[in-house]
């Protein structure tokens, strides 16, 4: 399973202060024989014929990099978008607050600043402090949003993982009302291994990442027992505010005894760092290994949950070294991740990233991008076969998350340096000087004759597209270049762009 390989070539330039090399992939150019749908999807991928041109007629070289996005921020752990406006960023600082990006601006005032309530997170590498984000489904209209911390619980010894609910100043988009409501709090015996991810998922649900409470080997087996809530997966339904949470029906261990109902999937030690897949609604959950290998796991978007995915039995594809035999033990179905990778050349903990379904990097379309906090080395994985590239080299900094913004771009935050760097394309073509990549502009099919106008000369166009079997020729989709097409075209012709 440990697949990766190093692509060779010519080297994009190095990353603002040091952090990156680049990636060198082949150019893409159709193959003989390639269909009416594949020509047009590729055209409207492209949105102007100038940039296919680029890729396919150029150099033979595309390259990665990235430029400088935010600096100036305290220990960055992660980063997610507004969902009710696509310009706002908030940025957690691992002390206890969040931050707001407006159009690229880093507000001097947080968020929400709730640093003397978390323990941790203001030195050296501490796993502890405010850890995870995630705004409610609701959230343009209710203004809820929910937190994740390490912090303490009234009358109750040591520290706990909480989750808690806070909701937007009424009159300012870019403050938060202090007032907190605790929704989920769970005890964590270590300081180490809390987990720390939270998100809605696709079925308005909240997940909630936990470690397997620390300290190292899973000491109380707790990861492989559902009588916990470490080491696992939740899945909890928060849609109503005036309770703390109920359990969906569809949670797979519901009436389970002496099971806790709260959980959707187990045998996880630290996952650092889950999202999920914008565009299928897979699952993608980097675990952290303990001292011989780190694990890429994916949960399809049809799961029905209950997968196992083996610690503390197992670590990466492998038995763990220190409990020799005891994958007979586990139950029959036990999940394998899709990749993992060795403890070798400083690597040492993952960082898990997103699976890109962006436009201004075409070169990363459908791949899922990680890396390892320990070395800041970055891959981009293919779903299809589990393989991984590597995509930038050994730079040695603290890799602490990716973010993803709404448009799909991708982000990589420097837990130490405090910067957040975003991933561009360096052959990026823009052909009309908008400043938006012609891979991102929206084409328009009425405008067969793409003069960014809807006119009857377009009429012309479409007529030359038919007798040539053009892809522009289909206007109804449905991979034919027929009359039916001049149909589809008036009624785009009608509805304008």
């Amino acid at each position: 399973m440990d697949d990766t390989r190093q692509i060779t070539g010519q080297s994009a330039s190095m990353w603002a202060r040091g952090f990156q090399s680049g990636l060198v992939v082949d150019s893409v150019e159709a193959e003989p024989g390639e269909d009416l749908r594949e020509m047009k999807a590729m055209r409207i991928q492209t949105g102007v014929c100038a940039f296919a041109m680029a890729l396919c007629c150029g150099s033979g070289m595309s390259q990665i990099t990235t430029q400088p996005f935010i600096s100036g921020v305290s220990r960055p752990v992660y980063m997610v978008a507004d969902p009710s406006e696509p310009t706002r960023l908030f940025v957690v600082e691992q002390r206890g607050a969040i931050r707001v990006i407006n159009n690229g601006v880093l507000e001097a005032i947080p968020f929400l600043d709730i640093d003397t309530m978390v323990t941790g997170g203001t030195s050296g590498n501490s796993e502890q402090g405010m850890l995870g984000l995630a705004f409610s489904p609701d959230y343009a209209t209710s203004g809820r949003f929910f937190v994740n911390y390490v912090g303490t619980v009234p009358g109750v010894g040591g520290t706990h993982t909480i989750v808690a609910e806070y909701t937007r100043s009424s009159v300012n988009p870019n403050i938060a009302d202090a007032s907190e409501r605790r929704i989920l709090t769970v005890s964590q015996p270590f300081s180490n291994h809390n987990g720390g991810w939270i998100d809605f998922g696709p079925d308005g649900y909240l997940y909630i990442g936990m470690g397997d409470g620390g300290s190292g080997n899973d000491p109380g087996n707790r990861a492989s027992q559902l009588t916990f809530l470490l080491g696992k997966l939740l899945r909890i339904d928060v849609s109503d505010p005036m309770t703390t949470y109920t359990i969906p029906a569809s949670n797979p261990f519901v009436g389970v005894a002496g099971a806790f109902e709260e959980i959707w999937a187990y045998g996880l030690r630290n996952p650092w760092r889950t999202s999920f897949d914008i565009e299928t609604g897979d699952l993608w959950i980097a675990d952290v290994g303990q001292s011989a290998r780190e694990e890429v796991n994916v949960q399809r978007a049809d799961s029905v949950g209950g997968e196992h995915y083996g610690w503390r039995c197992r670590e990466g594809s492998i038995e763990n070294p220190s409990f020799s035999g005891c994958t007979a033990s586990l139950p029959p179905g036990v999940i394998d991740p899709i990749h993992d990778y060795s403890h070798s050349a400083g690597r040492c903990s993952i960082t898990g990233g997103y699976l890109y379904r962006g436009c201004a990097v075409p070169e990363l379309d459908g791949k899922y991008v990680f890396g390892d906090y320990c070395t800041g080395e970055v891959w981009t994985l293919d779903p299809n076969n589990g393989n991984a590239v590597v995509l930038v080299g050994n730079q040695g900094f603290g890799l602490s998350s990716f973010a993803q913004d709404a448009d799909g771009e991708l982000y990589v935050l420097d837990l130490f340096g405090g910067t957040i760097d975003k991933f561009v394309s360096v052959n990026v073509v823009d052909s009309d000087g908008d400043t938006i990549p012609d891979s991102c502009e929206t084409v328009c099919l009425a405008d067969v004759n793409m003069d960014g106008m809807v006119t009857p000369a377009d009429f012309t166009a479409w007529v030359a597209a038919f007798n040539a079997q053009a892809p522009e020729c289909d206007q109804n989709d449905d991979g034919l270049c027929t009359p039916a097409d001049f149909t589809a075209w008036l009624a785009n012709y009608n509805a304008g762009c």
